[in-house]
């Protein structure tokens, strides 16, 4: 959610643009824009004058020699960090681009998902109408060079860096693809590629599909829409909504995802601010677009601001049952001023709140000790207990909780290491990146030999011994009791890239699904709803 205010003169108020954002990170917030109006009163004279006068001091006497620039710059990021509010920030240099692009799910580039692997940018899979697809790109291709230069030992953001660039500008890159000696050279012009923050959904078993949303950006309603039509056309009669890891995005698009879902007239949210036009109730706009449809949807720690304001919504107006962890609990909101020419100002200036009035802002002495409320909260170790936070209702009566990020009305945590399978983590040691290759290696493999040809492969002893022996091939040796504990967790990894490199992300994400505990509690609660009231009706029994 983000607008540029206009440049203007000092001497003259700006005028007030509101567009209310919330965290593209989890510590973010809301945005909204707004002016400010400079008051020059007598009595406001003398602050100014004393802080030119300590700043030409400065300036003159200081023992080290700093410009004028680095002394406004500094006087600034002082004056932030007073406000002992971690959320209120300058954002500049490649900070402010990446606000950019991440708003806007735009950059200019080659349009394909990388990893890097065995040290080098490894293309997981080219997206669909881009200039990596239509260059003839595919998975497992390494890109060893580009404009001549060699791209061994980049990390993942110097790969991205080095691959984006100006739509309409060329790129020259090497890529060695497995079962070829000779590397292939391409020349691809880059172009505006848009990251959907919806991707394609799947089904799952019987009449259920799910739906990952991740982050909220501009046009997550209008993707989300399109997807879930996709699904019901292929027979979805009930849908998961996956918000987990979510960090949030924009406001306006949060409450648009949930426009979605809910009867015209129904709140989604309400701001509360000290200035003017920072308090404002947003309510749904039109009828809902498939009012027959059972609706849960998955949560957890870090699950921040605008998806919490999503999954507040639903659950406040019953139109879906929350499954999960407690989510992050980021309820304020941040304006954000565009300070030319590439800068921005992020200002706490409101809170906001669910329908039935909660805040879900988390009581925490600084940053950190939000991040440890929550991490405790999700593992179910947490000291302040969910059953102490203030209650409130929803429409139809149902008791929610408030102060602690949006609480489930099912808590389910995420599957936790068994003892063998930590033994297996210690094994492995300091070489988890090996073992990551390993498996990217072998599930390529599978792919050009083509020894995987059904999606319900079982994983054998072969492919488990093809990471192992590759492992061995960089000098990480597994015991065979380390390679008996771990034999589970390293069949899921396994099952996973395979499932990815070879049939596609549809067939990773029907993998995950099946030992996803948060996930097959969503199934189960749906396979007993056949409506929304039905779900409603097994939300309020005990689990």
């Amino acid at each position: 959610m983000q607008q540029q205010t206009p440049n203007q003169s000092p001497s003259r108020a700006r005028w007030p643009l509101i567009a209310f954002i919330c965290a593209l990170s989890f510590f973010a917030g809301g945005w909204m824009m707004q002016g400010a109006r400079v008051d020059a009163t007598p009595s406001r004279v003398a602050s100014p004058q004393l802080f030119n006068e300590v700043l030409g001091t400065v300036s003159e006497y200081f023992v080290d020699s700093l410009s004028r620039e680095d002394l406004y710059h500094k006087a600034t990021e002082g004056l932030l960090a007073e406000l002992n509010d971690p959320y209120s920030s300058l954002v500049e240099g490649d900070d402010y681009k990446q606000l950019i692009e991440a708003t806007t799910g735009n950059y200019g580039g080659l349009g394909m998902q990388i990893d890097v692997r065995d040290g080098w940018i490894t293309v997981v899979a080219p997206l669909p109408d881009t200039p990596a697809e239509r260059a003839g790109l595919q998975a497992g291709d390494q890109v060893v060079e580009v404009d001549g230069k060699t791209t061994q030992g980049l990390k993942q953001d110097e790969a991205l860096k080095v691959l984006r660039g100006a739509p309409g500008t060329k790129i020259e890159i090497k890529v060695r693809r497995p079962g070829l000696a000779a590397l292939l050279p391409f020349t691809i012009v880059r172009e505006t590629i848009h990251n959907r923050s919806v991707q394609p959904g799947t089904m799952l078993q019987g009449s259920t599909g799910i739906v990952v949303l991740n982050p909220v950006s501009e046009t997550s309603a209008s993707e989300l829409k399109e997807e879930i039509n996709n699904l019901r056309k292929q027979g979805m009669k009930r849908l998961i909504l996956d918000l987990r890891a979510n960090p949030g995005g924009l406001l306006d698009q949060g409450v648009a995802v949930s426009d979605l879902f809910l009867d015209q007239g129904q709140q989604i949210v309400s701001t509360r601010g000290r200035a003017q036009g920072t308090s404002k109730s947003f309510a749904d706009a039109a009828p809902q677009l498939w009012p027959e449809m059972p609706v849960v949807v998955l949560v957890n720690e870090y699950s921040a601001s605008a998806a919490e304001i999503i999954a507040g919504a639903l659950q406040d107006n019953d139109r879906a049952v929350v499954v999960g962890t407690p989510t992050f609990g980021k309820g304020l909101v941040q304006s954000l001023f565009r300070l030319p020419p590439n800068r921005a100002l992020k200002l706490t200036t409101a809170r906001w709140y669910t329908p039935s009035g909660r805040t879900i802002q988390r009581t925490a002495k600084n940053e950190a000790d939000q991040v440890r409320q929550v991490q405790l909260q999700a593992a179910g170790t947490d000291s302040a207990r969910v059953d102490t936070l203030p209650t409130f209702k929803t429409v139809g009566g149902r008791t929610v909780k408030g102060g602690g990020g949006i609480v489930p009305d099912r808590i389910v945590r995420a599957d936790t290491l068994t003892d063998p399978e930590k033994e297996f983590g210690k094994a492995l040691g300091s070489d988890v990146a090996s073992y990551r290759d390993a498996l990217v290696a072998t599930a390529i493999d599978a792919k050009q030999k083509r020894t995987v040809t059904s999606e319900a492969f079982v994983v054998d002893d072969a492919l488990r011994q093809a990471v192992v022996a590759r492992l061995a091939a960089k000098g990480v040796t597994l015991s065979p009791g380390a390679q008996a504990a771990g034999r589970s967790l390293m069949d899921e990894h396994i099952a996973f890239e395979v499932a990815r490199y070879v049939f596609g992300r549809e067939a990773e994400l029907r993998r995950r699904a099946a030992s996803d505990p948060q996930v097959q509690a969503g199934v189960t609660l749906l396979d007993a709803s056949p409506t929304p009231a039905a779900l409603m009706l097994q939300a309020s029994r005990a689990p």
